[in-house]
């Protein structure tokens, strides 16, 4: 009998995975490239889409550039059809300016499936102009802004917070209670305050709260780093989704990991071989979208984080940091491949 139930809750799991909907919008799957300044641009999220994504998120993008046809903000909207769906990531806090370019830019755009509004980023230059998880500290407005977004939004309307400003003000679960009322297709929650930034562990019990609270969707956020934790979470909160942020960085093998594991299969980490093949294809597809002389600074990071952990590799990161071409790059990338080889038949 234990052996049935057993069965039966993996059954179950694997089904939880394997789709969501969110709105008219049917995924593939339940697991989402979380959105990250720097690192969630067209490159990575085709290439985290290729590993198995559900859905990519973009950076986020400020709804006042969009206002005032900032070119820098614009591009930050670009994207392909290998990625597809997309959802484009939002924040601001003037109802009237969000309405307006989701009603002008967003609406027309049919490669954007999903607009996501972030309430959650904590970061200072974000919170300072009262936009991002500085929203948490007023409910009235995010009722004002929600409303008139979903109002103009011709595509599905998401939403991303934390847990609350602070310890003395966790409010959650009401702001995900305005968004179920106002018509949020789904949530997204960090169960971490604004003064926590990324610190200590994330409070899945609160996801699990928040899932029991509201009816639409419940995508949990917060400390996924392996396929076992992406279970974890999805077995502890019963939450519809899973959102990858830091556990993604360098390693968009995740979220096939996950598809591996939950469907029965053995978890296969990337070998050296795979990882260094992955940091060179990356440069390539970025210097192809942006061009070789902001591609290959804006790799630097990319390849320190693919690279951690692997023998020799912080030799190698300094040397990646002195490159400013493509070819020098992937000189020292294949060079190095060639010295691990060399290791591993000696």
């Amino acid at each position: 009998m234990e052996e049935i139930s057993s069965l039966k809750a993996t059954f179950l799991i694997i089904i939880k995975v394997m789709t969501m909907k969110i709105g008219n919008l049917e995924l593939e799957n339940n697991m989402v490239l979380a959105p990250m300044a720097g690192i969630t641009d067209k490159a990575y999220r085709i290439i985290c889409k290729e590993m198995g994504a559900g859905l990519v998120v973009s950076e986020m993008v400020s709804s006042k550039g969009l206002y005032y046809e900032d070119k820098k903000t614009e591009s930050l909207t670009d994207v392909g059809p290998k990625e597809r769906p997309v959802a484009l990531q939002i924040f601001g806090s003037d109802p009237y300016i969000m309405g307006k370019v989701i009603e002008k830019y967003i609406n027309p755009r049919k490669d954007i499936g999903i607009i996501d509004i972030n309430m959650g980023c904590p970061a200072p230059k974000i919170v300072k102009n009262g936009d991002g998880a500085a929203l948490l500290k007023n409910p009235l407005l995010i009722r004002k802004i929600l409303k008139e977004i979903v109002k103009v939004s011709n595509k599905p309307v998401t939403l991303k917070i934390r847990m609350g400003w602070d310890h003395n003000n966790i409010n959650g679960i009401k702001v995900g209670k305005i968004a179920e009322e106002e018509g949020i297709s789904a949530l997204t929650i960090h169960p971490r305050t604004r003064d926590m930034f990324y610190s200590g562990k994330a409070d899945w019990d609160f996801i699990k709260r928040m899932k029991k609270s509201i009816d639409i969707p419940v995508i949990g956020n917060g400390d996924i780093f392996g396929p076992i934790d992406a279970i974890n979470m999805m077995e502890f909160t019963g939450c519809d989704g899973v959102a990858i942020g830091r556990g993604a960085i360098g390693n968009p093998w995740i979220f096939n990991r996950i598809k591996l594991v939950i469907e029965g299969k053995e978890d296969i980490k990337p070998s050296y071989k795979e990882i260094i093949n992955m940091a060179i294809r990356h440069l390539e597809l970025l210097c192809s979208i942006k061009g070789e002389k902001v591609g290959v600074k804006e790799m630097r990071k990319h390849i320190s984080w693919y690279l951690k952990g692997i023998k020799n590799s912080n030799r190698v990161k300094n040397q990646i940091n002195t490159v400013d071409n493509k070819e020098k790059m992937k000189e020292i990338l294949f060079d190095y491949l060639l010295e691990l080889d060399a290791i591993i038949i000696n």
